[in-house]
């Protein structure tokens, strides 16, 4: 009786564990909160990715983006500077011909005019005189003469030049405003490219992801923010603006709600370089138009003597840039489907500040 009872022990146990073994009835423990949770599902639409992967992969999108926009604005600078020198070079060129023109005309004269004198030069003409008055006026004149015929060669000469010149220098500005065309039809390209595919894949999210994908990016922001902050970068930073500085950021504040469209410069919407640019030209002190030539040309200061109205450029290449307001806040114009707000300093990856009124 004693080893039947066993044995009916014994089964249940094999039994009771076969159960808790089988995959069909296991039971996971409960992860700890934050462990997991809707971000690290993944996104139907996305080859397996989370939204978290797909965040990532739509911020490179518009990095890439705005990287190939400033080189689309300073391709467009650079023809608009060559098209004006092009102006001023067809132009001047015009004037050379017209001159040279007018130039051989007066040789022209020169020559009829002694041609009626039988073909003599005026130094025969003189020796043929028998009045010796009249000798010496015409040598006075004869010296004059052949100072304006030799004059007017020197001039005709450099004309000449100065025409091969422009017509050389007009080639010249035609081959770069053609090569810079084509940059900016290459950057344009990469830029909707770039964008089209950042849309994409934001398309595919349901309303309530694209809603968590926002709340993400602003809590990635805030967290820089926050870390920026406690490095004591603001602990001594109180500078008033400069009265361009207030012009500037009076202007930029002006624009807050109106829609980020890359390579625009106002009045209805803007781009990060456009905004910034165009502020500083309200305020009287024209700026370069790209965040890159921004770093690269103003004048550099640190962050401890920062003051509203300078510029901090963002990212490693310098893609992006925003006015210092105060209290730790910048306006920008952040990327595409964005307008133009106000934001933590920090909340970027900093890579300087410069002062456009240095």
């Amino acid at each position: 009786m004693y080893r039947r009872h066993c044995g009916a022990a014994a089964i249940t146990l094999v039994c009771a564990l076969a159960v808790l073994a089988s995959p069909a009835q296991a039971f996971a423990a409960p992860a700890p909160p934050g462990a997991d949770g809707p971000d690290a599902a993944t996104v139907a639409g996305s080859g397996g990715k989370t939204l978290e992967e797909v965040r990532a992969e739509i911020d490179e999108l518009y990095l890439r983006a705005g990287a190939a926009t400033d080189a689309y604005n300073l391709a467009e600078e650079k023809a608009k500077k060559q098209s004006g020198e092009l102006v001023e070079l067809t132009q001047a060129i015009a004037e050379g011909q017209a001159k040279i023109a007018d130039l051989k005309s007066r040789a022209g004269a020169q020559a009829r005019e002694q041609y009626r004198n039988a073909g003599l030069p005026p130094g025969a003409q003189l020796m043929l005189s028998g009045d010796p008055q009249l000798f010496l006026d015409g040598i006075s004149r004869a010296r004059q003469g052949q100072q304006a015929a030799k004059g007017l060669l020197g001039q005709l000469t450099r004309s000449q030049e100065d025409l091969e010149t422009y017509t050389k220098d007009a080639n010249t500005n035609w081959t770069k405003l053609e090569a810079n065309r084509v940059k900016q039809a290459k950057a344009k390209k990469k830029i909707n490219a770039q964008i089209a595919a950042a849309k994409k894949l934001e398309s595919r999210l349901e309303k309530e992801e694209r809603a968590r994908l926002l709340k993400m990016e602003q809590e990635e922001a805030n967290r820089a923010q926050t870390t920026w902050l406690g490095s004591g970068a603001l602990k001594d930073i109180n500078r008033e603006a400069s009265p361009l500085g207030k012009k500037a950021v009076a202007f930029a504040t002006a624009q807050i709600g109106k829609p980020y469209v890359w390579g625009a410069e106002g009045p209805k919407s803007y781009d990060c370089s456009g905004l910034t640019s165009q502020a500083w030209a309200a305020a009287g002190r024209p700026i370069p138009r790209t965040s890159q030539e921004q770093w690269r040309l103003l004048p550099h200061i640190e962050i401890k003597d920062m003051r509203p109205g300078d510029l901090i450029i963002y990212h490693a290449d310098a893609t992006h840039v925003g006015m210092y307001v105060g209290d730790g806040q910048i306006v920008h114009a952040p990327r595409p489907g964005r307008d133009v707000t106000l934001a933590g300093a920090g909340s970027m990856q900093i890579l300087g500040v410069v002062r456009p009124d240095a």
